[in-house]
């Protein structure tokens, strides 16, 4: 057996071992009769044992045998590969020193060098990349075109573009001519870096030059300017590219359509895509799949679906067909638009057609299911997937447990964890995150407490996102103080630590979140301090933070303030944006200063923002409560001028003061039109009704109640009680009888007190059959007291009420009244009788013992 398959297995045989391979590797090498080739052929071996065993003083002894030795510059050489190969460059680069330091007039090749750099790249050790780069210049060792192009290489992938441009600069300094790959990777690192005019300059100078050009390189230029938006220019370096004598290829043409379809410029990505199936004359290259994908991608996300149908269509037909990537495509698309039965379908034609589904087709689907509260659905999905033989992922479930999060169906959502670990697989962050934001926003303090301590217990990596759902979670609670302590314990925690880690530091975010409760609760000069410390924290405002201090001045009033801090915000080069706006709007209508508040508006239009919904309703709301109903009225026709849509509240702010000036015929148009936009709403029929009652307009609120009544709307919200008194005391008994006929008839269970003052005013009458018709009623309703102001659709009376509402005041003031009337006598007789009398008694007073007599 030849001496390096001797001595090589014998080092393999000791690798649990290293001392003793080491011992009889050091033995053997140092023979000056050992072969410069077997000690060459087992130096690998022998090293990584080293390396393995962390024996780093050996590594430096092995150093020395090899100059003792074999002086080799190939056997220096391959120690260093094999260190660097074995990610511990900056060992081979001390390596490479030492030697220096011994060695000083020795030369190394340029060969050495050039694997070092290579290595200390690849391994991001750019503290190498500089230490060999200034030794190769101390040394003189002569510089290679490939070496330059390494160096560039390496600071462009690292981010430092201009030390990239020194170093490409200083290569003629150094006797090497830039090639063709000096200048593809310089323009790569400017694209890379969204400097792609920088890219073009460099371009230009390429050929000025006369350096021969590559397809690669326009290609690189034309997908960075087709990203940034700028398709003008790429258009331009395609025709540089010709004029070079170059043919733009299947790559250029997909970079094109790429960036069009992401500028939302599809129909012109259309065209270029029509020209490659059909100019075959011109010479153009025929689109591939990536081109397609790329089409379908454009149509679906501009909402083109018919377009992407039949582009569908196309590619089943011919020889390009449909993998799982286009169906996957497909599938987004129309999840996007809404359109989930047809997703289904798509689903089901994968299968039909021998595609496989992947974990991601699925995800697609159940991900659009749950975001449309489709749950039910969602999980018949999932269960289409187990049966495919796909393995749900972490994905997966945390769909599925999101969209039960989003309804509030925790038990659901926590059944569906406990699922999801029975199956192996746990749960991530985003996960735990969507179950603690969803336990925060039920108000389940305790339990969202319990789950972030055992995310902690388990060794999750809670980051600002977790943090900040507890935060914020603490401020809708009212425990604002709470999470201030919650914020200052991580900078505790990172003051402690003095890492660099950001994941736990309080962003924006955090400090939003507080400034804004801080705000609302009207601490103000709190708030003020978490602003000065954010800065102190390195945490710099944005216009959100501004907008928060503009919008709580101006709610309590204080406007000066507000536009003292909107001169800071602009001064750090923030604009104003829609919210701010509103707010000063809002802050000067509630000054009455209602010129700057006009004034504002007129300057929104001429920086291009239009007033929205929220704009006018501030205007309309200032306006009337200074009285100035008539210029506030004038707003809504000018909204409807502007296509601005008005919401319920637009309305509900005019008709209010309409009424309360005895305005009613106004508010009666102003309601009307409101009906013409939202169509018969509940909200604005009960809002009409109570404000009318409110003004004594009887006549016109048994319209509108009358009319609601024949809708069936739940009348919770109406004060038909209020009304019904105001009419019996009007004198309006005939009305009062009307309507509680026709609340009967339409079987609304509802609070039976509304009878006594008709039934008080029909004894008044003489009218002592109707009064005892509905005092039988009354009783009947009495006997059970659950009011749900709800139409029971169900033919049994004693069938008709719904538990929602269980105040039983009113009927017990029926039943302990005495006022001489007769009514409540009358009642109590024909509960001896046995109309309801265990439930009666059950309601009494203890006081009233006379009633068990």
């Amino acid at each position: 057996m030849e001496p390096a398959r001797e001595l090589t297995k014998t080092l393999l045989n000791n690798t649990k071992n290293p001392k003793l391979a080491w011992q009889i590797f050091k033995r053997i090498a140092s023979n000056p009769q050992f072969p410069s080739d077997s000690f060459n052929k087992s130096l690998p071996v022998v090293t990584r044992i080293l390396i393995g065993a962390k024996m780093f003083t050996e590594i430096n002894n092995l150093q020395q045998l090899i100059l003792q030795s074999h002086t080799s510059d190939h056997t220096l050489l391959l120690l260093m590969r094999v260190l660097a190969q074995l990610g511990h460059v900056n060992l081979a680069v001390s390596q490479l020193q030492a030697f220096r330091s011994h060695h000083p007039n020795k030369p190394i090749s340029i060969s050495l060098y050039n694997l070092l750099i290579r290595f200390s790249i690849r391994d991001n050790h750019l503290d190498c990349v500089r230490v060999l780069y200034e030794d190769m210049v101390v040394c003189r060792v002569p510089f290679e075109t490939y070496t330059f192009n390494l160096l560039i290489g390496g600071l462009c992938d690292s981010g430092c573009l201009e030390d990239a441009r020194k170093v490409f600069d200083k290569m003629r300094e150094r006797g090497c001519v830039p090639n063709e790959f000096s200048f593809g990777i310089l323009v790569r690192g400017y694209c890379r870096a969204g400097r792609a005019g920088e890219g073009l300059e460099l371009l230009e100078v390429m050929r000025s030059m006369g350096v021969g050009s590559n397809i690669v390189v326009y290609n690189t230029l034309v997908s960075a300017f087709c990203k940034e938006g700028k398709t003008n220019e790429a258009e331009k370096v395609v025709e540089m590219l010709r004029e070079d004598g170059l043919v733009p290829n299947v790559v250029t043409f997909n970079s094109r359509i790429s960036g069009l379809c992401g500028s939302g410029k599809v129909l012109e990505a259309s065209r270029i895509f029509r020209d490659m199936q059909v100019d075959n004359e011109l010479g153009l290259p025929q689109p591939d799949m990536i081109t397609y994908n790329l089409m379908l991608d454009g149509f679906c996300k501009e909402g083109m679906m018919e377009e992407a149908k039949t582009l569908i269509e196309t590619m089943k037909e011919n020889s390009v067909g449909l993998k799982v990537e286009s169906y996957n495509i497909w599938l987004s698309g129309l999840v996007r638009n809404g359109m989930l039965l047809e997703a289904q379908g798509v689903l089901n034609e994968m299968a039909e057609k021998g595609v496989q589904p992947t974990i991601v087709s699925y995800n697609i689907l159940m991900d659009g299911l749950c975001k449309n509260g489709m749950l039910r659905d969602a999980k018949t999905v999932m269960s289409l997937m187990k049966n495919g033989g796909v393995t749900p992922d972490v994905v997966s479930y945390s769909i599925l447990l999101h969209g039960y999060c989003k309804k509030g169906m925790i038990s659901e959502a926590n059944k569906h964890l406990n699922i999801m670990i029975a199956n192996g697989c746990f749960p991530n962050n985003y996960t735990c995150n969507s179950l603690l934001e969803s336990l925060w926003k039920e108000g389940k303090v305790l339990e969202a407490e319990e789950l972030l301590k055992k995310m902690k217990e388990r060794g999750y990596a809670l980051n600002m996102v977790t943090y900040n759902i507890v935060i914020d979670g603490l401020c809708k609670l009212g425990q604002v103080d709470k999470a201030v302590e919650t914020m200052h314990d991580l900078w505790d925690q990172e003051d402690t630590d003095g890492n660099d880690n950001d994941s736990c530091k309080p962003d924006l975010i955090t400090y939003s979140t507080i400034i804004n409760t801080l705000c609302k609760d009207g601490k103000l000069d709190e708030a003020k301090k978490k602003f000065i410390e954010m800065i102190g924290r390195n945490v710099y405002p944005d216009s959100v933070i501004y907008n928060i201090f503009v919008s709580n001045l101006c709610k309590k009033g204080k406007v000066s303030s507000a536009f003292r801090v909107l001169k800071e915000m602009e001064k750090k080069g923030y604009n104003k944006s829609l919210q701010t706006y509103n707010s000063l709007i809002l802050g000067l209508g509630m000054k009455s200063q209602f010129f700057e508040m006009y004034g504002l508006m007129n300057e929104m239009r001429e920086r291009g923002i239009a007033p929205n919904v929220s704009t006018y309703n501030n205007m309309i709301r200032c306006l009337c409560e200074s009285g100035q109903t008539d210029d506030a009225t004038k707003l809504l026709d000018e909204m409807l001028d502007n296509g601005v849509s008005p919401n319920i509240s637009t309305f509900k702010l005019l008709i209010r003061p309409l009424c309360q000036i005895g305005e009613f015929r106004p508010a009666q148009e102003v309601f009307n039109i409101s009906l013409s936009i939202f169509g018969h709403k509940e909200t604005l029929y009960s809002f009409m009704f109570n404000e009318l009652v409110a003004g004594d307009e009887l006549l016109e609120a048994k319209d509108v109640f009358m009319s609601a009544l024949d809708r069936c709307y739940s009348i919770a919200n109406f004060s038909y009680q209020d009304f019904i008194n105001r009419l019996c005391k009007a004198e309006m008994l005939e009305c009062a009888t009307e309507v509680l006929k026709k609340m009967v008839k339409k079987r609304y269970a509802f609070e039976p007190a509304s009878f006594m003052p008709v039934i008080d005013g029909l004894r008044m009458t003489g009218n002592n059959r109707d009064a005892d018709e509905f005092a039988e009623l009354m009783v009947e309703m009495g006997s059970e007291i659950k009011v749900s102001n709800q139409v029971n659709r169900n033919t049994k009376v004693n069938n008709r009420r719904k538990v929602v509402n269980n105040d039983e005041s009113n009927w017990r003031n029926v039943l302990h009244r005495d006022d001489g009337s007769g009514a409540t006598l009358k009642i109590l007789n024909k509960v001896q009788k046995g109309w309801g009398y265990e439930r009666i008694l059950n309601i009494q007073s203890p006081k009233y013992d006379f009633l068990d007599e």
